[in-house]
């Protein structure tokens, strides 16, 4: 789980959580309820703790699972977001690659929270495998169906939602990885 990584970053870097929730710009409280799975931070959120950890989500996401190059269906990396209604299955595995595939499932009115985001990867592509997705990439704003797909800076900041009625299946490749 994320929050046992989180957590084992945090200790393992003899840091309080005081300290990590003034550099990532969120209460004590809710970085506790993080760690112990409790609470669910938007993508931005989580990406705010990574720096504050001096570390990146990928390297929390691959401390929290187990590595190689073939991933099974049944042994993908799942990480669920229930406050954004939707989770990430990882299609492939580690940080190691210049690649890395996800498939998100978001719910009718899920994504990845209010406060666009940006990370170190370079590009992403997102395919809408099933659903529709509103995407906003800086200050461009996108509304893709099933079978539309996007490809944009990973560095400039974006964030999604689901505007229903139904559930989006979307694809996103990464490169390099960073999540």
């Amino acid at each position: 789980m994320i929050g046992a990584s989180l957590r084992n970053a945090r200790r393992q870097r003899g840091m309080t959580l005081r300290e990590v929730a003034g550099r990532a710009g969120v209460t004590e409280s809710f970085l506790s309820q993080v760690e112990r799975d409790i609470a669910s931070p938007s993508i931005a959120t989580l990406r705010r703790i990574a720096v504050a950890l001096g570390t990146s989500i990928g390297v929390l996401l691959d401390e929290a699972g187990p590595h190689g190059q073939l991933v099974r269906a049944g042994e993908r990396r799942v990480v669920t977001y229930p406050g954004l209604m939707a989770r990430d299955e990882f299609l492939t595995d580690g940080s190691d690659g210049r690649l890395q595939v996800i498939l998100s499932v978001v719910e009718a009115g899920g994504g990845t929270g209010p406060e666009a985001y940006s990370h170190e990867s370079d590009e992403e592509c997102l395919i809408v495998l099933e659903g529709s997705l509103d995407l906003w990439v800086g200050a461009e704003q996108h509304h893709l169906e099933t079978g539309d797909a996007i490809r944009y800076s990973s560095r400039k900041p974006h964030r999604n939602q689901n505007p229903g009625p139904g559930t989006a299946r979307i694809l996103f490749v990464i490169t390099p990885p960073s999540f």
